[in-house]
């Protein structure tokens, strides 16, 4: 990081454009109101540990300890001046140069602390800019592959009071009973019941599909609640919950952001929240099938397996994806799959970003995208060589679907059923098309650039 060498000053020694105040005061840098100094990142995966400041808009920033530690001068020498008279007539700046330089044993300018503020952490939408005026707005990041189009449904303070009403079943005790009662449901299930007749009967009723798609969004939403329990248990507070857009598939999420002011077995516990919190509904469906013998109860339940194996993957943003994440304390693995494929097949030298990782974060990062890259490419592969025949497969039962509504007179239950089952059949093919678009778009951008590199030749 490099610092200006020594403070540029103008008229009366102040820096040049600095905005004054009515009163002719210059104008100072401070924190954002709402800003929240919250620490060290507990458990990470960094040779030096970043430490965490919440933004106004509750999202959480990692800074290097050099721009934490400006941050935390400037809460402190505010704090003192609303307690306190001024510091005879020195600027917040050279108060926190001071700070700095007795804390790292460099020297610091009132310049190197407004070159800071100016172009790290004002940009963040951490502070003002060093005459103390407001930054621009500062848009929340959008990270690959992550989800999009949130519409919060239920507000933080509803979370809060529907996760104090399950936190407490993430006691130890009661995890293992949980756990143990369901793996020995599951072994009755599979032994002993017949899932491929109730599917069958299930799918020639419509009122019985319908009934397995109100039991699964059921599922997801108390698999949301899960999350927010977790993190109330572990002492922090969930944000918002809400649904939206997860590629093309409807989803449900809760703001968990919060919780990586836990230690690492605190955020593996909010992650696997929502997996326990499924086992759970699953264990109670099983418990209201061995009463009633209803067959739709077993196909719900397998609507909740197929959840729980879904939300176990490690390849796309979901709950495996953050158990492997905040295993090795790392928040976006994405962004180092370019970096290890550098290193492993082009054999080039580390860059900074895999220098920053301690060996056994790296190491398992390094399996992760060994393993993510051919798996997501073999996904692709598959499904694309296979979209003639998916779509020939998804048009003939569609027209089925239809055909049976139609038989059926009408009815508004039949014909809900009937949309819904196309709509859920259209969906994944959605997805393929638009997962194929950005690719499509590069290779034609590269031909182009190709074509006119040749022709200029």
């Amino acid at each position: 990081m490099s610092l200006p060498s020594a403070p540029r000053t103008g008229e009366a020694g102040s820096p040049p454009g600095r905005r004054r105040t009515p009163d002719g005061r210059v104008g100072e840098p401070g924190l954002l109101d709402g800003t929240e100094l919250v620490g060290e990142f507990e458990d990470s995966g960094y040779r030096e540990p970043p430490h965490l400041v919440c933004r106004p808009d509750g999202q959480l920033v990692r800074l290097p300890v050099l721009l934490y530690r400006v941050v935390r001068a400037l809460d402190g020498r505010h704090r003192e001046r609303q307690d306190g008279p001024p510091d005879e007539g020195r600027t917040i700046t050279a108060l926190v140069a001071d700070e700095l330089s007795r804390e790292s044993g460099r020297q610091f300018t009132a310049a190197h602390v407004a070159f800071l503020i100016d172009e790290k952490l004002a940009p963040l939408g951490i502070t003002t800019h060093s005459d103390g005026s407001p930054p621009p707005p500062t848009p929340r990041t959008d990270p690959f592959l992550s989800f999009h189009f949130r519409l919060a449904v239920v507000p933080e303070h509803v979370t809060w009071f529907l996760s104090g009403l399950f936190a407490w079943l993430f006691r130890p005790l009661l995890v293992a009973l949980g756990i143990c009662a369901f793996v020995a449901g599951e072994a009755w299930l599979w032994t002993t019941q017949n899932t491929g007749a109730a599917l069958q009967e299930v799918l020639s009723a419509p009122s019985s599909v319908l009934l397995v798609v109100l039991l699964a969004v059921a599922s997801c939403a108390f698999h949301e609640l899960g999350h927010g329990a977790a993190c109330r248990y572990g002492g922090v507070r969930p944000g918002a919950m809400g649904c939206g857009i997860y590629l093309v598939w409807p989803a449900f999420y809760t703001d968990i952001t919060n919780s990586y002011r836990l230690g690492r077995a605190g955020r593996i516990r909010a992650d696997l929240g929502g997996v326990y919190f499924n086992a759970l509904f699953a264990l109670g469906l099983l418990g209201v099938y061995a009463l009633t013998g209803f067959p739709l109860l077993l196909v719900a339940i397998l609507s909740v397996h197929l959840e729980i194996v879904q939300q176990l993957l490690p390849t796309l943003r979901f709950d495996g994806y953050y158990i492997v994440a905040d295993l090795v304390g790392i928040p976006d693995l994405f962004k180092y799959i370019a970096p290890i494929l550098k290193r492993v097949l082009l054999r080039r030298p580390q860059d900074d970003r895999l220098r920053d990782l301690k060996r056994w974060p790296q190491i398992v990062v390094t399996v992760w995208v060994l393993f993510l890259v051919p798996a997501l490419t073999l996904q692709l592969g598959l499904v694309v060589v296979n979209l003639p025949q998916l779509l020939q497969a998804d048009w003939q039962t569609a027209a089925l679907l239809i055909a049976r509504a139609d038989t059926a007179g009408l009815q508004p239950l039949a014909v809900l059923s009937a949309c819904l089952q196309i709509l859920l059949l259209a969906l994944p093919v959605a997805g393929v098309l638009l997962a194929l678009v950005q690719p499509l778009r590069s290779l034609v951008r590269f031909v182009c650039r190709a074509g006119r590199l040749i022709k200029f030749d």
